[in-house]
């Protein structure tokens, strides 16, 4: 059936990555905190991060495990981006096929004034920082990802937030969350970063809402969602209350 060449593929693959993946997360590098279905809720208040420009990097990678790669070599499979060597990602299927994958980042917001909306790369809603929404989608940040894949989110203005999802969509190709490492990692301005591991096994699913930012009488919280649908932005908004209007949209062309 061709799985051996498919084996060949990734292995060489791996073998590349291997060899030229930098060490992050070396002895000097910083505190995370990563966000489990038992310790899902983690607050920027307390930890005095509520303030300041909130970075949410979205990235991912192929996963060999599937085709017989020992789980232990997995470990070093959430670096952050020397995937970009292969942009646009591909993931490895069963046999000689080969799945294209584009992950999207978005947020649907509401603000305390009742004012509702999405920033996402479908449809070119960017959003803007320093006025309502005040969350904006770009693909300028420190580690050179693509287009789609950086949000930030201007804490500043929390007092005019009311909540905030934050999830990712297969908008074209395969739906293949469950052979892609996709990790969403939060930057706030001090204290520990964030993680959230999207490791479920979902392979139809199309979309998949990630953490919640609310804010509340506590204050400024992050709360772990992972919620896989199988439709798209419409499916998650029914599931979350948000009320928004949804028409077929398209990707504009680079």
């Amino acid at each position: 059936m061709g799985h051996n060449d498919g084996v060949g593929k990734v292995s060489f693959l791996g073998n590349l990555w291997r060899g030229n993946a930098p060490q992050f997360d070396g002895g000097g590098a910083s505190y995370v905190v990563e966000l489990t279905k038992r310790n899902p809720v983690v607050s920027l208040t307390k930890q005095g991060a509520a303030a300041g420009h909130l970075r949410v990097n979205l990235s991912w990678q192929m996963r060999t495990s599937d085709f017989g790669e020992r789980a232990g070599q997995r470990s070093g499979s959430l670096l952050r981006n020397p995937g970009r060597l292969f942009k646009p990602e591909v993931v490895q299927a069963q046999g000689q096929a080969v799945v294209n994958v584009d992950l999207d980042l978005a947020c649907m917001y509401e603000l305390k004034d009742g004012s509702k909306g999405v920033v996402q790369p479908l449809g070119n809603f960017l959003g803007d920082l320093n006025a309502p929404p005040f969350v904006k989608l770009s693909g300028d940040d420190r580690f050179g990802s693509g287009s789609g894949e950086t949000l930030y989110v201007n804490l500043d203005h929390r007092d005019e937030i009311k909540r905030m999802l934050i999830f990712v969509y297969i908008y074209d190709g395969t739906p293949a969350f469950d052979r892609t490492h996709a990790v969403v990692t939060l930057y706030p301005s001090t204290g520990p970063r964030v993680e959230v591991k999207l490791d479920e096994r979902a392979p139809q699913a199309r979309s998949c809402a990630i953490f919640m930012l609310e804010n509340g009488k506590d204050g400024l919280t992050v709360r772990r969602e992972v919620k896989y649908v199988y439709g798209f932005q419409a499916e998650l908004d029914r599931l979350y209350g948000w009320g928004l209007q949804w028409g077929r949209g398209y990707k504009s062309q680079v």
